[in-house]
């Protein structure tokens, strides 16, 4: 055993691998990136099967594969990625597994960086499906080692909840070292139609089996030692509950409560277990008390089981939360909000914080796409493209919803992966004079995109569809996808081209440009707009942390009219004003040469760097 400073990520990855996990799998999404990407990297001798799949659904579906033959695996996504991933999961959980199976879904409460708040808790009830919540850095590593125990033991898949506090915190853990990891392997697949084919009869047996255990469940989790009571002070009435990184946040304040003089603690509970319930445990926690607090995130979820009981057992408790106002029912909770609840629940006077004088007022910056990204480009081309028409212009998940960010303004709706063809067939069905588009990255493109293509040829949708291909998954952190040419593996292969993708489907017209040649870019669009049917631009450049930068841009102070169009028209963060004057912010300037080509007076050219546009570290992706 040793110790290492870890990110929460980090520990769950290194904890799966303590298991001894033999295949792991998912697709990229804050913030849970980083877990799979810890196994990768430690994974020196080849012995896990690592793999970013093309979407969570085949990830699931490879995952539970690897399980069917007695394999211990890992999936991990984003809470918005289970929902791609729902369809196989519903059925696994009738047909179950045989080695563990734990599928990693990191919630985002806030939300940070998704589009939803949606709490994978309730989602375990749904699901009928074991929850474990982890309340920091150090018990994900450990608990993650339980949960692979839990799920080969039950024979069912489990779900694992972390949100974005734990994976992205950090915090000295103590880890196994690579000699105490706990070896497994795969028994091989053993055939067994009664077992592993899903039919009806099958499933109305499995359903009864699945409520049974549930419900012994509820037993057998009141005894894990992470469910846990904690007795206040001995006359005290009042009891709070809590879960997850909210624990962390309620014991920080008890402590800060009991320093002040405070004797008279709520009783407390933390339910590690959301579902199934410990019920037995929170049943002999409710006794004697006449008023009970639950502080959690996002869902009510353990203040409807609490109140459950309380009508179940007859229980004359008072239980206090979102329902009743008393916690937000919106956003994540924070080491003051659960400070402030619990001295208001208590009626603890608090002190009046020091007044300290106000800071600088924060200069806000909003999210845009950076200095020299091709995306800007891409979209400018099209605008440029189809001025004075009616568009539709559909968006998608990834560094180019940002595209809706003023002055490109190209962005009118935005759902979730894939969506914008789908939303495009169907304006375009009800609006045929409307010109749609639907815009989706490369990675996208493998990961929801290609069904909504095939549909869109199969239905005679008129559509335009852009591939905004800049050779990486961007937003998550440069992942690998199946057009880069190389895997989590570290293998080189064959890239999957967009191209023949959709030439295979029935697009008869794809044309493939470099946005950066903004001319070429504007007439590609009109020409192919103008096509009927399904027809698709793939505007080909990569993301600028993949290359080096073009050039330098200059501003040619005899030629400059200060008439500031190229700031108005791509709003690029390396275009400043200084006393009035339009500069290149040098710092951010790629040499891209965009807002040269915007220019109307031939202001501004590109002083080109030498090996200016190559690879940065050698991706393939670029070459």
């Amino acid at each position: 055993m040793h110790k290492e400073y870890l990110m929460g990520n980090e520990a769950m990855g290194l904890g799966a691998m303590a298991a001894g996990v033999n295949l792991v799998s998912g697709y990229p999404g804050t913030p849970s990136t980083e877990v799979l990407e810890t196994i990768a990297r430690h994974n020196v001798d080849k012995r896990i099967h690592v793999e970013w799949s093309t979407n969570e659904k085949t990830g699931l579906e490879t995952a539970a594969g690897a399980a069917m033959t007695g394999a211990r695996a890992l999936v991990t996504m984003k809470q918005v990625g289970l929902n791609v991933a729902t369809d196989p999961l519903m059925s696994l959980a009738y047909l179950g597994v045989e080695g563990g199976l734990v599928v990693l879904v990191a919630d985002d409460p806030g939300p940070i960086s998704s589009q939803t708040e949606q709490d994978t808790r309730t989602f375990a009830r749904y699901a009928k499906l074991p929850c474990f919540d982890p309340t920091g850095v150090a018990e994900a590593y450990e608990m993650i080692q339980e949960a692979f125990a839990f799920s080969e033991r039950y024979h069912t898949p489990v779900l694992f909840r972390p949100t974005t506090r734990v994976d992205h915190g950090y915090a000295s853990v103590t880890v196994k070292d690579k000699d105490e990891w706990e070896p497994h392997a795969s028994k091989g697949f053993v055939r067994d139609t009664k077992r592993w084919v899903i039919f009806p009869k099958l499933s109305f047996r499995a359903h009864g089996a699945i409520e049974a255990r549930n419900a012994n469940l509820t037993k057998v989790l009141s005894e894990y030692p992470r469910n846990e009571v904690l007795r206040g002070g001995e006359t005290v009435s009042r009891g709070v509950v809590s879960h997850g990184v909210s624990w962390t946040y309620l014991r920080e304040s008890i402590r800060e409560f009991e320093t002040a003089g405070h004797a008279d603690t709520p009783r407390l509970m933390r339910v590690a277990t959301p579902f199934p319930f410990p019920e037995e445990k929170a049943a002999a926690f409710l006794e004697g008390l006449d008023e009970v607090l639950v502080i959690e995130e996002l869902d009510p979820v353990i203040e409807r089981e609490l109140t459950y009981l309380c009508g179940k057992y007859h229980l004359a408790v008072r239980i206090r939360g979102k329902l009743t106002g008393d916690i937000a029912a919106a956003g994540e909770n924070t080491r003051d909000s659960v400070y402030a609840a619990v001295a208001a629940f208590m009626g603890w006077q608090t002190e009046k914080p020091a007044e300290h004088p106000m800071p600088p007022t924060e200069v806000v910056r909003p999210p845009v796409l950076c200095a020299g990204c091709p995306h800007r480009a891409s979209f400018y081309a099209v605008k440029q493209a189809m001025k004075g028409q009616k568009c539709l212009f559909a968006g998608d998940i990834g560094c180019y919803t940002l595209g809706n960010a003023m002055p490109l303004d190209m962005v009118d709706t935005c759902l979730c992966m894939g969506a914008g063809l789908g939303m495009a067939q169907g304006v375009g069905a009800m609006d045929p004079e409307t010109k749609c588009f639907a815009f989706v990255g490369d990675s996208t493109f493998f990961a929801a995109a290609i069904p909504g293509a095939v549909n869109g040829v199969y239905n005679q949708a008129d559509m335009t569809l852009v591939v905004l291909d800049n050779s990486t998954t961007a937003m998550t952190g440069h992942q690998p996808h199946p057009g880069t040419g190389h895997t989590m593996m570290g293998e080189s292969v064959t890239p999957v081209s967009i191209e023949d993708t959709l030439h295979g489907i029935g697009v008869h017209t794809v044309r493939t440009v470099n946005p950066l040649d903004l001319p070429r870019a504007i007439e590609t669009v009109r020409e192919t707009a103008a096509q009927p049917g399904v027809k698709a631009i793939v505007f080909r450049w990569p993301c600028i942390a993949l290359v080096k930068p073009l050039g330098l841009a200059n501003i040619d102070p005899e030629k400059c009219r200060d008439c500031k169009r190229c700031i108005r028209e791509i709003g690029c963060p390396g275009l400043v004003t200084e006393k009035g004057k339009v500069v290149i912010d040098a710092a951010q300037c790629t040499g891209c040469g965009l807002c040269g080509a915007v220019c109307p007076f031939d202001a501004i050219t590109v002083t080109k760097a030498p090996h200016g546009g190559e690879p940065k570290g050698g991706h393939r992706s670029c070459r």
